[in-house]
């Protein structure tokens, strides 16, 4: 399987110390350019994120052309990147958490899974002992937001709440 990555997935898998999840769930993963630098730059300047690396399993490829519809968007350039790289190399996934980009990868046609659906997966795949830590990690250092009433669903999904 082939998939791409925006920054958000890969940058809050890296700040739990889980980046290897990618590989083992889904084999071959690349990132356009605009979202390795995004990363780059998070990782240099941000307090949440300073010190991280970009994973060098993740190969780098840029797009040959951003897709005609994604330019009149409100996408950043690493979503549309992200998103053009998928369609051009036809990958099996986008993984990607914001809304907008899930739409425009809807539109395109393109499978998308966010962080909190690999996390899910890894758990069932036993890569992960407990995803409970882990949601309450992301929300207190990446303030990563999700609805109480989400991380409950996350979490039965996970096999880990009634």
């Amino acid at each position: 399987m082939i998939v791409v990555t925006d920054t958000s997935v890969i940058l809050n898998l890296c700040l739990l110390g889980l980046p290897q999840v990618l590989p083992s769930i889904f084999g071959k993963v690349y990132a356009p350019p605009a979202v390795r630098d995004e990363f780059i730059r998070l990782a240099n300047n941000d307090p949440r994120f300073l010190s991280l690396e970009f994973p060098r399993f993740i190969e780098v490829k840029a797009p040959a052309s951003i897709h005609s519809l994604l330019p009149h968007s409100r996408l950043h350039s690493g979503e549309c990147e992200a998103l053009s790289l998928a369609s051009e190399i036809n990958a099996s996934r986008v993984l990607m958490d914001e809304r907008a980009g899930r739409a425009a990868a809807a539109m395109l046609g393109l499978p998308c899974i966010g962080l909190l659906g690999i996390l899910i997966e890894a758990r069932r795949c036993n890569l992960i002992a407990q995803l409970a830590p882990l949601l309450d990690k992301l929300q207190t250092e990446a303030k990563f937001w999700f609805s109480p009433t989400l991380k409950i669903q996350v979490l039965q999904l996970a096999g880990e709440a009634p």
